[in-house]
């Protein structure tokens, strides 16, 4: 069962492990939803039986308002929101944090841990945003080449939002050890209950990230 969390600048829910705690994990939403997501819980659920504390959090234009995206105006605000939900985890478990989300949620934790060295021990990219639908012409790389950190990216091969060769050429980019799970048919939503999207997400973050 998920504790409620509302404590300064984090809203959510927090996911203990009944066995010792090896490291903590934040993870967040897309632009659509919030953290109470059916991705989101399943992974939690799954790390924390795997002995990670999870904290699943709203970014601040959620808190902010209950339906709607967020602005481009307000990312940095977000990226704010992700270092809060980081800090919380640091102060209650002495292992590794990894942050991560789906989503605009998973890029906007990227381009933390590119902008703050250090601030994060690991990603877990779900279903990274590389363009627009039908724009490829307008892609987010910039800040891929200034991770310095263990990265998982999971990526379905019918996402509109990146072919699987735009995925590779954009994993490539990044000059931390990277692994790209790849999943046959699944879409941007990642659909937990058609595709193994968390027992595949979670098996490869525990080995790249908490050595399990």
């Amino acid at each position: 069962m998920a504790e409620v969390l509302n404590s300064g600048d984090v809203r959510g829910a927090l996911h203990r492990p009944e066995a010792d705690v090896i490291g903590g994990l934040a993870l967040t939403h897309g632009a659509g939803s919030d953290h109470d997501t059916m991705l989101l819980r399943a992974l939690a659920d799954e790390f924390a039986e795997r002995g990670v504390l999870v904290l699943r959090f709203d970014l601040p234009f959620r808190v902010r308002k209950a339906k709607g995206p967020p602005h481009p105006s307000c990312a940095a605000e977000d990226r704010a929101g992700v270092a809060a939900a980081v800090a919380y985890l640091r102060e209650v478990t002495n292992g590794p944090v990894v942050a991560g989300g789906h989503s605009y949620g998973g890029r906007q934790t990227s381009m933390l841990a590119a902008e703050s060295s250090g601030s994060i021990d690991g990603l877990l990219l779900l279903s990274y945003p590389l363009h627009p639908p039908k724009k490829p012409e307008k892609l987010r790389t910039e800040h891929l080449p200034d991770l310095r950190v263990p990265t998982v990216v999971v990526h379905g091969s019918k996402d509109t939002f990146a072919t699987p060769d735009e995925m590779r050429a954009a994993v490539a980019m990044i000059p931390a050890p990277t692994t790209l799970v790849e999943l046959d048919g699944a879409r941007h939503d990642l659909d937990i209950a058609r595709y193994p999207v968390v027992e595949r997400a979670v098996t490869t973050t525990m080995s790249d990230m908490f050595g399990r």
